[in-house]
């Protein structure tokens, strides 16, 4: 299962602080999820304060 970041991203970036691999950046307005290095560990979707990383399918 795969984890997009939606539009209530404020870019506090503390998923990208608490991602293992390293597979979250800043983007043009929220941060995104690089897909081929995304280990769908689901850390960023814990971490998130707004709740805006989730599970898509």
């Amino acid at each position: 299962m795969s984890y997009k970041i939606s539009d209530m991203c404020i870019e506090c970036g503390t998923c990208a602080e608490n991602c293992p691999v390293g597979a979250i950046e800043p983007g043009d307005g929220k941060y995104v999820i690089n897909q081929a290095k995304c280990i769908e560990c689901g850390t960023c979707s814990y971490s998130c304060p707004v709740g805006a990383a989730a599970a898509e399918d």
